[in-house]
C-alpha cells in the first residue's frame, strides 16, 4: 500500500514510523524536512499545501496538518484554504483519514462525549476546525474525521514552560482534561486505516479523563518542578470546555488498545525529547 502523509510530524512522523515498520510504501509533503523524512525510509514530496503542489494517485491519505506559527501563515490560510487546495490537486485516494480536534464539541457540563454528540464549538478555532470537516466531507464522503483529544508524549508535557517556571496555572483547576498519548494516536491512526469502514467518525482519547488538577500536579512532580499552583481568573476560550471524550467506539470497531491507558502512565515517558 503506498501512503501519503500529509503534515509528517510530531504524530504523523510517528504514523510513518509505524507504517514503514509494516513494510508500506510512505510518502509525506514536506515544505524543508526532505533530508530528515528520506533517512527515515520516507519519500519527500516537497510542496506547500498553501501553494503550488505535485500530487500523485495514493491508496491512501493521512492528512495531518498541525500549524507552525513561525510560518506567518493564518490558521485559516492552513487548515482551511490548505485543504481546499489539496483536494483540488489530489486524485480521490480510496482511503483518506483527516485528523481533526474534538475542540469542535462545546459541551460545558462535564459530561461524557461521542461521535453522535452535538457540535458546538465555544472558540473559533473550534469552528474552523468544524468548517474544515465540512468542506472535507463535500467533496470526499467516504473519508475518516478522526477527532484527536491533546496530544501528548515525548517532548510535549502540556504547560511544561509554565510549569517549570513556577508561573500559577490560570482558570478552573476542576474541569476536564482530555489526552492521548502520541504513539496511541499513531497506533490508533493505522488501526482506523486498516480496520474500519471508510466514511466512519472517530474520537481518540485514552477514555480517562483527569481534572487539570491532578494532571498538572503530576506533571510539575515528573518534570521535577515546583509544585503546581493554581489560580483563579477569567477562563481563555480555549479552556471553557468541560467534557469527557469517549473512544468507545473506536475501541468496539477495531482492535486498537491504548498502551498507556492513562497519563499516570505516559507522562514518564514524556519527558524525553526522542
Amino acid at each position: 500500500m503506498a501512503v501519503l502523509i500529509i503534515g509528517c510530524g510530531y504524530l504523523g512522523f510517528q504514523v510513518a514510523k509505524q507504517l514503514i515498520a509494516q513494510g508500506q510504501e510512505v510518502h509525506a509533503v514536506t515544505r524543508t524536512r526532505g533530508a530528515e523524512l528520506a533517512a527515515a525510509g520516507i519519500q519527500p514530496n516537497v510542496g506547500d499545501i498553501t501553494g503550488k503542489i505535485s500530487l500523485n494517485a495514493y491508496d491512501a491519505v493521512i492528512y495531518a496538518v498541525a500549524r507552525d506559527r513561525a510560518s506567518g501563515i493564518s490558521m485559516r490560510e492552513l487548515y482551511y484554504d490548505g485543504l481546499n487546495n489539496v483536494l483540488d490537486q489530489l486524485p480521490p485516494p480510496a482511503r483518506f483519514l483527516y485528523v481533526g480536534s474534538t475542540s469542535v464539541y462545546g459541551q460545558t457540563d462535564g459530561s461524557w462525549v461521542n461521535e453522535d454528540s452535538e457540535t458546538e464549538p465555544l472558540e473559533e478555532n473550534g469552528r474552523l476546525m468544524l468548517e474544515c470537516e465540512r468542506l472535507l466531507i463535500s467533496r470526499l464522503p467516504h473519508a475518516n474525521v478522526v477527532r484527536f483529544a491533546g496530544i501528548y508524549g515525548p517532548g510535549r508535557i502540556l504547560r511544561r514552560a509554565e510549569l517549570l517556571a513556577g508561573h500559577p496555572l490560570v482558570g478552573n483547576a476542576d474541569k476536564w482534561l482530555n489526552l492521548i498519548h502520541r504513539d496511541d494516536g499513531a497506533a490508533a491512526l493505522l488501526a482506523i486505516l486498516q480496520q474500519a469502514p471508510a466514511g466512519r467518525h472517530y474520537l481518540v482519547a485514552d477514555n480517562h479523563p483527569v481534572s487539570r488538577r491532578d494532571f498538572y500536579i503530576a506533571a510539575a512532580e515528573v518534570l521535577g518542578a515546583p509544585p503546581a499552583k493554581f489560580e483563579d481568573g477569567p477562563e481563555t476560550a480555549r479552556h471553557g470546555g468541560h467534557r469527557r471524550i469517549s473512544s468507545a467506539r473506536l475501541q468496539s470497531e477495531t482492535t486498537w488498545v491504548p498502551k498507556f491507558p492513562s497519563f499516570r502512565q505516559g507522562l514518564p515517558d514524556s519527558v524525553s525529547s526522542v
